[in-house]
């Protein structure tokens, strides 16, 4: 079976001593193990199964399901207990807790009650928040469904792939991932990616034929493995595990359901330990100093608990979440859909864009211009003629028949010549549909008077090889129409008397008949949308099936500077080295497979780029697999959905770039509420130390303190809604915990500055009591961290140059209000709190203006001496691929079946 929890090679074997033809059932509630099945015929696959070519009935189906539970290897349901653990995870908030518990039964029991209530409301408001933004995740993971092609009752439906079950007979195409453990009954052409399992770079190539002997995990031919992707060829299979029990689901559940971190969590994790070793310094050495003072050992400790509450960021992860939260519906009012919160953050981070050309960069509203006919013989018409003959479409319903035709041929069937052309005098006797390696089509056709004709029609490059005798002016007329942006398709013939079949037919000798010329207009919109993702530092690669002509005419007419541009067949002559050094200057890919997409997104990410691949068609899933953020549209192929994880309602570039600023401005966001914690948050709390020390009272209590910091994170929770100046999000942003420090150091000593005034003020000039004091610290300090988030939200003068949101302005004053009103309340004195003077608030008004000046002093230079040092790119491990093509198989669920021992 396959060991281990990290991406390397897993490897199980065969018993070479076991005899094929038998295959034994351990446990009647277990199919039986694929290493037995992969030796097996077909017949005997399918019989051991319990199950035929026509699949389960749909009531087989049901009781299946309910025997082995859903083919899923992650939860998506919103628990509120996880929420609530994670809210008192804090070891620091329990022990405040005991130590305040304590403190009740000594006598103590105001001062307990009031820091009771305070953190049952803080951990109450980190809680309903986080709690929120988990239910809108849960709904967002709802309402996203992966689909698979099942034969159930006879006939084909499909299903989500939670719901298959051993015995399902599955159809699977290019570019599908796929959803079970399986058995091979069918395959053409099948080379399946495996590299997610085996750690391989080459496709595995499958037969449906039985395995001999020992065999490891690439061996294993006549099998195909959950999430391994279809890299071309189709396929039938019936399955054999699923869930837990397949050999990737071993590995998925190995990993737990925690995803790994991505870049922006590492960051906060980081800062939250830079905190954490400030709290703990400092409490240490405020309960050492308040124990040397001989002061009690409970109220000590109660002081430098709160204190380190104080410091914490405890409403950091609601303020995180909830910028996730508002950020999809943000999205999805921009008409962005994202599978998971995560995608935001991912999308934020994009810095290079790979696309497809059409629809994006082009109309997709393709018409057709004309038929160029190469042989004397020939007219225009008989060349379109020849076109449509050489069309997938079904002869027999006419024009009817083109009903669901790729662009080009529904083009064609548009056409003038089509109108008036009768196609039942004609019949197809055989046909090899496009694929793209030959990038063409073939068809046998007898024209009802005993001629039969081979007609092959495609890329002009392709079809041009198997032409004899080629004149100069077709090449020149050729070059003429891709100079001038048309899109060609080349139609050659040759007379095939007697041929049956085209299995096996040499294309050689063809004589060319032809180009058919279409039209894509530019998009007039894309200009201006690729002007926005240049603004946003988005560099933008074009990877299209078309010549290259044409899409050097279209990035031209749209002002986007592509560099160098390289061809499907340089790019296979070139080694990884080679292409790894042209990906970063190249802008064009032209006349790609899809094998060579996903093999250019490798390329990028391995240069350190974070790369997101849009497309929308079948031969684009491989790459939309492979890229740290796969982007498709509403209209595109099911396959290339199922493989994004953001779907684009309008496939259109100026929608994405919306998307890109939603990433960042969560990023710029949440720096904010850092940046205020390591500010005036902290200077505040060092300036408390430091005067429990010197005075022979506490300068607050400890609930005084933790009311403080309540109301200060209230204010905070609007910070997700605020507006972001456009240089923050020009390029994404990562986390620099030395810069964070250096702030921190800047503006925290400003911050104590001004509360050491405030305590010479209170005790020289009013001769404060404990109680005035305490009133008098606590209204200075929230005023002063409440307000500098003005200063800090920008690199601008604040209000003047950039304004903040409405919620964040009326919350922070809201906040400031209460802090002023609750010392001079009926419930000052229950607090702790004594009146104030008049002139006090004169001077708290002067104070406070003068902090604010000398905040924006010092910001101006911090930011003019400051240079953020570009941070290295850290390629994401093994593990974050198999977490993410994980999340597919996701049921709303508590539990998950795992595998039972082989």
């Amino acid at each position: 079976m396959l060991r281990g929890t990290t991406c390397k090679h897993w490897i199980f074997s065969l018993d070479p001593q076991r005899p094929v033809s038998t295959i034994t059932r351990p446990d009647a509630a277990e199919p039986p193990a694929l290493k037995e099945l992969a030796r097996a015929g077909s017949v005997e696959v399918l019989h051991s199964l319990q199950t035929g070519s026509g699949g389960l009935s749909s009531d087989q189906a049901r009781r299946r399901l309910l025997q082995y539970g859903p083919n899923a290897l992650r939860t998506h349901i919103a628990s509120p207990w996880k929420v609530l653990v994670r809210q008192l995870a804090s070891p620091i908030l329990l022990l405040l807790i005991i130590t305040a518990g304590i403190s009740v039964f000594l006598g103590d029991a105001t001062n307990s009650i009031v820091i009771g209530v305070i953190l049952v409301v803080s951990v109450g408001l980190g809680f309903s928040n986080e709690y929120r933004a988990e239910l809108a995740a849960q709904a967002l993971h709802s309402s996203v469904r992966h689909r698979a092609v099942v034969v159930r009752d006879g006939a084909e439906k499909t299903v989500d792939v939670v719901e298959l079950v051993p015995g399902d007979v599955v159809r699977l195409t290019l570019g599908a991932v796929i959803p079970a453990d399986m058995r091979l009954l069918t395959a053409t052409d099948l080379l399946c990616d495996e590299s997610i399992l085996t750690g391989e770079s080459l496709p595995a190539a499958k037969d449906p034929a039985p395995v001999t002997g020992t065999a490891a995990l690439a061996d294993l031919s006549s099998c195909i493995f959950m999430g391994t992707i279809v890299q071309s060829g189709t396929c039938s299979a019936v399955v054999a595990a699923t869930g837990g029990r397949t050999e990737f689901g071993r590995i998925a559940l190995g990993l737990g359901e925690h995803q790994p971190q991505t870049e922006f969590q590492r960051g906060l994790k980081k800062f939250s330990y830079l905190l954490l070793q400030v709290a703990t310094v400092l409490t240490s050495l405020i309960l050492i100093a308040n124990l040397l003072l001989r002061r009690p050992l409970i109220e000590s400790l109660l002081f430098s608990l709160a204190i380190a509450v104080g410091i914490t960021p405890q409403l950091l992860p609601a303020v995180v979440s909830t910028c996730l939260a508002a950020g999809s519906r943000a999205l999805a009012k921009r008409k962005v859909l994202v599978k998971r919160l995560v995608c935001i953050e991912d999308l934020g981070d994009m810095d290079v864009l790979v696309t497809d050309k059409t629809g994006t960069l082009t109309d997709d509203r393709i018409s057709f211009l004309a038929a160029i006919p190469t042989d004397s013989t020939l007219t225009a018409s008989a060349v379109n003629v020849l076109g449509l003959l050489a069309t997938e479409s079904d002869l027999g319903h006419g024009r009817s028949g083109a009903a669901g035709a790729n662009s080009l041929d529904a083009a064609l069937w548009e056409s003038p010549a089509a109108q008036s052309w009768d196609p039942t005098s004609y019949r197809r006797l055989d046909l090899v549909p496009f694929d793209h390696r030959s990038r063409m089509t073939t068809v046998l056709i007898d024209d009802g008077g005993g001629n039969r004709q081979m007609i092959v029609k495609g890329a002009p490059e392709d079809v041009l090889q198997y032409c004899a005798n080629v004149p100069a002016a077709a090449r020149a007329a050729l070059d003429a129409q891709f100079d001038a942006g048309a899109r060609v398709v080349a139609v050659a013939r040759r007379a095939s008397p007697g041929l049956e079949s085209l299995k096996g037919a040499d294309r050689a000798g063809l004589a060319l008949a032809g180009f058919l010329c279409f039209l894509d207009n530019p998009k007039t919109s894309a200009k201006d949308s690729l002007l926005q993702l240049a603004k946003l530092g988005v560099t933008v690669k074009v990877a299209t099936g078309d010549n290259a002509r044409v899409a050097e005419k279209v990035c031209t007419d749209l002002g986007l500077d592509y560099g160098r541009t390289l061809t499907g067949a340089q790019i296979d002559a070139m080694d990884d080295d080679e292409l790894r050094a042209a990906v970063g200057v190249t802008g064009i890919f032209a006349r790609v497979s899809p094998e060579q997409k996903g093999r250019l997104v490798g390329m990028l990410r391995t240069t350190g780029r974070s790369v997101g691949f849009l497309g929308d068609g079948v031969n684009d899933a491989l790459a939309l697999h492979g890229a740290d953020v796969g982007i498709s549209v509403d209209g595109g192929a099911d396959v290339a959905k199922d493989a994004a994880d953001i779907v684009l309602m309008d496939k259109d570039l100026g929608v994405l770039a919306e998307g890109i600023r939603e990433g960042r401005r969560i990023f710029a966001n949440t720096i904010k509420y850092v940046l205020m914690g390591t500010s005036s948050n902290f200077g505040n709390m060092f300036s408390a130390a430091a005067a429990s020390v010197v005075l022979s009272f506490l300068p607050m209590l400890p609930g005084q303190i933790l009311l403080n910091n309540l109301l200060y994170d209230t204010g905070q929770l609007a910070i997700p809604g605020d507006r972001v100046d456009p240089e923050q999000l020009r390029a994404p942003s990562h986390w620099n915990i030395a810069f964070i420090r250096r702030f921190m150091l800047t503006f925290g000593p400003i911050s104590s500055l001004f509360d050491f005034a405030t305590f010479a003020m209170m005790l020289f000039i009013f001769h404060a009591a404990p109680g005035e004091f305490r009133a008098g610290w606590f209204i200075e300090s929230i005023a002063t961290q409440s307000l500098i988030i003005f200063a800090i939200r920008t690199r601008r003068v604040p209000f003047f140059r950039s304004r903040p949101s409405a919620g964040l302005l009326l919350a922070t004053v809201a906040v400031v209000a209460v802090g002023i009103y609750l010392p001079l309340s009926p419930l000052g004195n229950f607090l702790g709190f004594d009146p104030l003077p008049v002139p006090f608030f004169l001077a708290l008004l002067a104070m406070t203006v003068l902090y604010l000046v000398l905040v924006e002093i010092a910001k101006k230079q911090f930011f003019a001496r400051t240079v953020e040092p570009d941070k290295a790119p850290a390629p994401r491990a093994a593990e974050h691929h198999i977490h993410r093509r994980a999340a597919r198989f996701s049921a709303p669920s508590r539990h998950v079946r795992g595998h039972r021992g082989t």
